[in-house]
């Protein structure tokens, strides 16, 4: 089976909104209508790796801001996005639980990050929990260390950034 890159549509709304519930407990998954918001306001920086019959496996998304740190107030309004901004902000990378571990989280996040650096972004942002640290340090991502603007669900999540 070949998978494909693609941007996202609200075609694949169900799809997404499903695959963030798989990945997180739903005090800390992103809403359906923040999907909705999301791509309509910046389908060009939300991308889906697909199956041959078109079927969504793996996402990643994320706004562009000239805000240098990521906050909770970000994951709630599309409407901040800014495409001419410095800062690719990252909100979500989720894999659908019968396609990890084959790589695919891996190819999103190398697609995405050379899309904003051929945007000329300044670089990245994105937080995380402390077992993901070393994931996204392997992208060149370093932790600075526990983040002061996102306590969704009540987790210590780590603001990681990288430089292009």
């Amino acid at each position: 089976m070949s998978m494909k890159i693609r941007f996202a549509d609200l075609s694949y709304l169900d799809e997404i909104t499903n695959i963030e519930l798989s990945c997180f407990p739903k005090e800390q998954a992103a809403k359906r209508e923040q999907f909705r918001s999301r791509l309509i306001a910046y389908p060009e920086h939300f991308l889906l790796l697909c199956d041959d019959s078109g079927k969504a496996a793996a996402f990643i998304n994320g706004f562009v801001t000239d805000l240098p740190d990521l906050t909770d107030k970000m994951y709630k309004s599309a409407q901040l996005h800014d495409e001419s901004g410095a800062w690719q902000m990252i909100f979500g990378l989720c894999t659908h639980p019968e396609h990890r571990h084959k790589g695919f989280a891996h190819t999103l996040m190398n697609e995405f990050l050379h899309l904003a650096r051929a945007q000329g972004r300044k670089g990245a942002v994105l937080t995380c929990k402390s077992e993901l640290i070393s994931f996204y340090e392997q992208f060149g991502f370093e932790n600075e260390g526990v983040s002061k603007g996102s306590v969704i669900g009540g987790v210590k999540w780590y603001q990681m950034r990288k430089l292009f």
